[in-house]
């Protein structure tokens, strides 16, 4: 290996172990401990909020509730429930203190739980969602789908809520809600608000290996999702400095209009989109799940415009809220374009393409690891075409091995000279220099389309294949007895196979470039050694499978070299 190789090589190198090193420092447990509460655990509800270190500047609004005292009056817990979901009501506010999903499992096999009774109930309206204030109220079942949350204050103003649980034409993936709103002014005097919070609950990472970017606080403007991601709660050192900021405990911004508000983990969230008229601003800070497993929770809140009540007056208002997982086709059914909350980013078209298939697949497979088999091949099956014809290409480019290097030695004094003398060569040939490439670029949104979309594909939680528990986690096997790294089989069966694939490629372009493409299977190992096994698996299936084309090619004839005529000399 000549000496620019060996320089690439040692950057690359040196640029995964830092970057390593910065993941790892990010990833730290913080020193202040949690007090545990017994009996609780931490993947499936959202205990104590984190205490933000004192300020000179800090002002109380900043306070966290867990200093609050408790009710004067003792909670009451009354619950609505379908076959998808269990919300459980509290008198503390009137609103839901828990959301429980009956079909989806957390840690210890107990179920998905949103929200917590350690935060302000979801639904709830305060005036300050950092010290909230959570009087009590009497809750009334209407029926089997619907609660009444009702409190009437000294001075004449009751306050009466309606959730509804609604109910879905497919019948099934039922987690929306319709809440009503209703402030009735019964007293002698008018009554002002100048405007209100309506609490978006909790939500925290349901596994450790969660990834914390996903647990965000979320508000959508005409239609376009933006978010503050909990890392940016915590405060960081940066990236050799770059891109370094101090903690906020707290996060509060004001805005013309959002059509929904939401947090949310990487596979669950609580959306509320008011349908009266649009929210006026976000709040939200981070709490602490775990601290020796580093998770951290959000909670959120959505101001309200203010508003008037003259005595005997009513003022009223309408919110949607779904408290579930992220199904992508149903939060695309919603109005108001909740399914932006997936943040598939760039390449949101193929991951709303791959995640549709990908379910019509497991509709007639019932396994989503042989799903994302058959979706690998049917995406190998179309670029087949494109792949042989490049394929053919590499192997014509080959035979201008000898050639190519005679122009190397000629020209080694001059690179102008001899990029221009082997383009001349390509073209007298007829052979595209980009054509082997071309299947590869195409893959290029493909692999980072579904990368954003097995990130959130909460289809996968579970998901069992082989020796694969969980298709949305690393498949780690155990882990090694002195350095406690993770095996996890399918990152290594894929570099593996991506070795292979490069050994049986021809061998075209300058020999530096070729002993740097070398490496690209150990990038790749660092890229999904600890993403979802959905990914490496599919990764590994599409390398079988260009082995498999590569055979097929190699049995047909080998192609031979001639001369294109030049354009003006060519028949017409």
């Amino acid at each position: 290996m000549d000496r620019t190789a060996w320089i690439v090589v040692a950057l690359c190198v040196v640029g995964l172990v830092v970057w390593e090193i910065y993941l790892a420092k990010q990833m730290a447990p913080r020193p202040a401990p949690l007090t545990a509460t017994p009996g609780q655990t931490a993947p499936t509800t959202t205990p104590s909020i984190l205490t933000p270190s004192p300020s000179p500047v800090a002002s109380p609004e900043t306070a966290p509730q867990a200093t609050e005292s408790g009710p004067s009056f003792a909670e009451k817990i009354e619950a609505l429930r379908n076959s998808d979901v269990e919300l459980r009501f509290t008198n503390r506010g009137g609103g839901i203190a828990e959301a429980v999903m009956f079909n989806h499992i957390a840690e210890g096999d107990q179920r998905v739980t949103l929200n917590s009774p350690k935060h302000t109930p979801i639904g709830a309206i305060v005036d300050d969602p950092a010290k909230p204030a959570l009087p009590e109220f009497t809750l009334t079942r209407e029926s089997d789908s619907s609660m009444r949350c009702e409190r009437t204050a000294p001075d004449g103003i009751t306050v009466r809520k309606k959730f509804s649980l609604l109910q879905s034409a497919q019948k099934k993936d039922d987690f929306l809600i319709e809440l009503n709103l209703i402030v009735q002014n019964t007293g002698s005097q008018p009554h002002s608000n100048t405007g209100y919070f309506v609490a978006l609950g909790s939500a925290a990472p349901i596994h450790p290996k969660d990834y914390p970017y996903y647990t965000r606080l979320v508000w959508s403007i005409n239609g376009k999702a933006r978010d503050k991601n909990v890392s940016s709660f915590q405060g960081s050192g940066g990236f050799l400095g770059i891109g370094a900021h101090a903690a906020q405990p707290v996060f509060q911004e004001n805005f013309a209009g959002a059509e929904w508000t939401a947090v949310t983990d990487q596979f669950f969230a609580t959306i509320i989109a008011p349908l009266s008229a649009k929210a006026t601003g976000i709040w939200g800070r981070s709490f602490d799940v775990s601290t020796a497993q580093n998770m951290v929770g959000i909670e959120g809140a959505m101001r309200m415009p203010g508003f008037q009540v003259q005595p005997g007056q009513t003022y009223t208002a309408r919110f949607q809220i779904w408290a579930g997982p992220k199904i992508y086709h149903r939060l695309a059914q919603l109005e108001q374009n909740q399914a932006e909350i997936m943040n598939f980013g760039m390449f949101k078209i193929v991951s709303q393409f791959l995640l549709n298939f990908l379910n019509t697949i497991h509709g007639f497979v019932k396994d989503y690891g042989v799903a994302i088999l058959v979706l690998t091949l049917v995406v190998r099956l179309v670029l087949w075409p494109l792949q042989s014809k490049a394929n053919q290409t590499m192997r014509k480019t080959a035979l201008l091995g000898p050639k190519m290097q005679e122009l190397r030695e000629k020209f080694k004094d001059d690179p102008t000279r001899m990029n221009q003398e082997v383009m001349k060569l390509y073209k007298q040939y007829g052979i595209n220099p980009v054509g082997g490439c071309l299947p590869m670029a195409i893959q290029i949104p493909i692999f980072f389309g579904l990368y954003q979309m097995l990130a959130q594909a909460v289809e996968l939680r579970n998901a069992r294949f082989l020796w694969v528990h969980d298709l949305s986690q690393p498949d780690t096997v155990a882990h090694l007895p002195v350095l406690g790294w993770p095996i996890n089989i399918i990152p290594l069966l894929m570099a593996a196979t991506q070795i292979w694939l490069m050994a049986m490629t021809p061998k075209t372009g300058d020999p530096t470039q070729r002993r740097i493409m070398m490496f690209t299977p150990l990038i790749f190992l660092f890229f999904c050694y600890n993403f979802a096994a959905a990914l490496a698996l599919y990764y590994t299936a599409q390398n079988l499978f260009s082995i498999l084309q590569f055979y097929q090619n190699k049995r047909q004839p080998m192609p031979t070299l001639e001369k294109v005529a030049p354009a003006g000399k060519r028949k017409r």
